[in-house]
């Protein structure tokens, strides 16, 4: 396989090297190609993206070195239609026969088709022209580093190029750049003519960015920005960044700067002139509500006023909300100065209710000259219609669906109990297609689910003391109930789901999330626990040789020697003495062992009632920030109150020796997760991505077992890409089971994404992890976790993916291998997985984290 790798790569390579060798095809006579621009500062070559970006000509895009798109460029004829209609004329019978069935429209109607004009326009369109090097850009260029360097304080700095021409019509372009010694702030001066903002600034200096160092325009900026911050959260409502100033003087004798910051007073205009004040600190004396913004504009159409708590509400007709829900949610406050932040805290509260559209506040000087410098600060409100409908249809596919169809049909009841609450009832139903399921009925469509879903949010926390103290309002906090049921026909052993919880959301921080499930309940039902052999045909498959192994009676076999799965395959095992045997040779036993206690696990009805607590810290600006950390972590505990339950209250026990509660054994558990996600931006719509995820989940008490529908499972499109989901592991094992789950899991994946063309991206990728048990068996074996010994199991899986971005959410395609597979023998764990043929496709809708 080795060899047929080399040979194919060898003649890759070959065809790659053919193919640039004619790069320069499309670069005018006389003219050079630019292939590379090299920039050398202080005698050291640089390679930072921030030189790099401010270069007017840039080398053509290429993906691993090379050019592909200018390749792709090339391909395309300059003159296509011209050039098809010479090449007719020159077989005069073919072109008579067209002139006499065409008119000369059509004639030349023939260059414009898609085969002899538009696939060269295509191929124009996504390629790349050749980058020609052009000298008045270059200089240009020259003109924007001096800017850049001189920004930072190096006020001589001193650059040139150098141009190299290369073989075959190419250049580079070298950048030589001398910074010289920077300017260093040698003395600050603050002129500010109004004195009640000269006071504040003052009292302030400590957090000022202007300090005795290295000169840098980035500074000088903040601390505009600052100060203009300072003044409009201190009552400032006129002022602007614009009057704000720096004048500043060089020393050349010692390279010293001295900074002159100036604030100018407030510029008003009177008639057809223009005269200074000083600037004022205003307070809000009146606040009005405008509970329909529409109805605002028309003084006769507000029929309905009231005062609560000094704010003014008007509304059109009866007031929809009460009064407390409309107030709470202001952050302004009569008799207190005019702050921008309060401004910003009090939209997005009104935002977050999710009752109005698009919140608005204006702000109006006072004209009563007993309260001066006073202002009106005028909220205007649009409220949303009470009941909105949304459908959603989406197509699946999954380990167990190879197609679904998703629709879901929701409810949403705005303002239900006139406090701004929100209640959503979502309908849910899918379908698909599942080969691997028996079907005798042989239904393209042979797998469903079906649920509702009961979502009721409250913008604040109810709870029966108050929070404000621990969560204040500034948090948006928010209290969610939640019910839902579902119902599963997907892959033979049918189940019914029952859930609810009760959950307190509020962000402390900006980027900052966490939320505390008070109580999350769900009962799970199994449905058609005898159709189990039937759905998991590995363990059938082993259970079937262990029977023909030990020569059970062959009336429990089929014609073709299989186990009757009806009756065939219980009685076998229950009904004679085969287990006796089996117990004989432990490793058989041992598989035996594995396989009930697995089928318990999967089949018995599981009733959770947790508690959770949930933290999510991220850096990222915006969705174009490319360079952040995530951190995400969540402690979970389930059981306790049962547990209490059922001992005050004597309830039966099982023949497993659990508690039940209502004939269902409860779970205890204590739960733990930990990832952290990390984004480095790297140069040329490059970005290296990493995360780490550490869980264990420990059983105790009630349980010695995590439940399966709370467990943990490797492989999958947001996991270990080398493998199908549940397929990898538990630990070393060469397991047989259809769908491998345990109590414990770790996992690095790292990816390298790349832009190839427009909304088509790339990516490299390795994926290292595995899942172990931990507290969560009867007995060791090489599913369990040693401690670190067991850290040579982990599976590595590489690949590439593509990825097309279609703004809202990216279509990905991820190609996996297995790299190292820790259940293979020893001398065949690395590389054996590396085959057209063993590609693990992955489909996944957005990045996999």
């Amino acid at each position: 396989m080795r060899n047929t790798a080399t040979k194919i790569s060898f003649f890759i390579l070959i065809g790659l090297f053919l193919w640039s060798c004619n790069a320069t095809k499309r670069v005018p006579e006389g003219k050079l190609w630019l292939i590379k621009n090299e920039f050398i500062v202080d005698g050291q070559p640089d390679k930072s993206e921030a030189l790099e970006n401010l270069a007017y000509q840039k080398p053509n895009s290429a993906i691993l070195g090379f050019p592909l798109r200018l390749q792709i460029y090339n391909l395309a004829r300059q003159n296509p239609d011209s050039i098809y209609l010479e090449k007719l004329k020159k077989k005069p019978k073919k072109w008579a026969r067209i002139q006499a069935r065409l008119a000369k429209k059509g004639q030349e109607g023939l260059g414009n088709s898609f085969w002899n004009l538009g696939i060269h326009r295509f191929l124009k369109k996504n390629g790349e022209a050749p980058v020609v090097l052009d000298v008045l850009r270059t200089n240009r260029t020259l003109k924007r580093i001096n800017a850049y360097y001189d920004s930072q304080g190096y006020f001589r700095v001193k650059s040139t190029f150098k141009l190299d021409t290369l073989e075959g019509n190419k250049a580079k372009i070298s950048y030589i750049i001398n910074k010289g010694t920077p300017y260093v702030i040698d003395t600050i001066k603050t002129t500010i003519k109004t004195p009640v903002l000269d006071s504040l600034y003052r009292s302030n200096m400590a957090n000022s960015f202007l300090k005795k160092q290295q000169y840098n325009l980035a500074d000088l900026d903040a601390e505009r920005s600052r100060i203009t911050n300072l003044f409009r959260n201190n009552g400032a409502f006129h002022f602007q960044q614009n009057y704000i100033v720096y004048v500043i003087d060089t020393v050349d004798n010692n390279k010293k700067v001295n900074v002159n910051l100036i604030i100018n007073d407030r510029s008003i205009r009177v008639n057809d002139s223009s005269k200074t004040v000083p600037f004022k600190l205003f307070k809000i004396n009146k606040i009005n509500v405008f509970t329909d913004a529409a109805s605002a504009k028309k003084s006769d159409s507000l029929l309905d006023s009231l005062v609560y708590k000094r704010y003014t509400i008007f509304s059109h007709g009866k007031l929809k909300f009460t009064r407390k829900s409309i107030t709470s949610a202001i952050f302004l406050s009569r008799n207190k100065l005019f702050s921008d932040d309060n401004t910003t805290l009090t939209t997005r509260y009104l935002n977050s209710l999710g009752s109005f559209k698009s919140p608005s506040i204006q702000y109006v000087e006072s004209q009563n000259d007993t309260i001066p410098n006073s202002l009106t600060a005028n909220i205007f409100l649009t409220q949303k219609d009470k009941y909105g409908f949304k459908t959603t249809e989406n197509f699946t596919h999954s380990n167990i669906q190879d197609f679904g169809i998703t629709a879901t049909q929701s409810l949403v009841v705005r303002n239900l109990f006139k406090g701004s609450e929100l209640l959503q009832i979502a309908l849910r139903g899918n379908i698909g297609s599942s080969k691997n399921l028996a079907n005798p009925n042989e239904r393209f469509f042979n797998v469903s689910e079906y649920g509702i879903d009961f979502k009721l949010k409250f913008p604040r926390i109810l709870f029966p003391f108050k929070t404000d103290k621990i969560i204040p309002k500034s948090m948006l906090p928010s209290t969610v109930l939640s019910v839902g049921f579902t119902k599963q026909n997907n892959i033979g052993l049918d189940k019914e789901s029952f859930s609810g919880s009760y959950a307190y959301n509020w962000t402390p921080k900006k980027n900052v999330s966490a939320r505390f499930e008070l109580f999350n309940i769900q009962y799970i039902n199994n449905l058609n626990t005898n159709n189990y052999f039937n759905v998991y045909r590995s363990s059938y498959g082993v259970m079937n040789d262990l029977a023909r192994k030990y020569q059970t009676d062959p009336s429990y076999f089929d014609s073709s020697g299989n186990l009757i799965l009806e009756n065939g395959l219980p009685k076998a095992y229950l009904e004679t003495n085969l287990i006796d045997y089996i117990v004989q040779n432990e490793t058989d036993y041992k598989i035996l062992l594995s396989i009930f206690e697995r089928r318990e696990r999967i089949i018995q009805n599981d009733l959770i009632l947790s508690s959770s607590f949930s933290y999510l810290k991220s850096s990222r600006l915006d969705n174009a920030d490319n360079n952040y950390y995530t951190i995400r972590t969540k402690i979970e505990s389930a059981g306790n109150l049962l547990s209490l339950l059922s001992n005050k209250n004597l309830q039966p026990i099982d023949e497993n020796g659990s508690r039940t509660i209502f004939g269902v054994a409860y779970t205890q558990y204590l739960k733990g997760e930990l990832e952290y996600i990390k984004n480095w931006d790297l140069r040329g719509q490059k970005v290296l991505a990493i995360r780490t995820f550490f869980g264990l989940g420990m059983p105790y008490g009630n349980s010695k077992s995590i439940p399966f529908s709370r467990s943990y499972f490797g492989g999958g499109s947001n996991d270990n890409r080398g493998w199908l989901p549940y397929s990898l592991g538990a630990g070393k094992a060469n397991s047989f089971y259809d769908f491998n789950v345990a109590n414990m899991k770790m996992s690095l994946n790292s990816e390298l994404r790349f832009n190839i063309y427009d909304k088509w991206n790339g990516a490299l990728f390795v994926d290292v992890g595995n899942i172990w048990n931990l507290y969560n068996t009867d007995y060791k074996d090489d599913t369990y976790f040693y401690g670190f010994k067991s850290l040579k199991d982990l599976a590595v899986g590489s690949g590439f993916g593509i990825r097309y971005d279609l703004t809202y959410f990216v279509v990905r395609l991820d190609f996996g291998y297995k790299t190292y597979n820790p259940a293979n023998e020893s001398d065949k764990r690395w590389f054996t997985g590396y085959n057209l043929s063993k590609t693990i496709l992955n489909i996944g809708i957005n990045y996999p984290f």
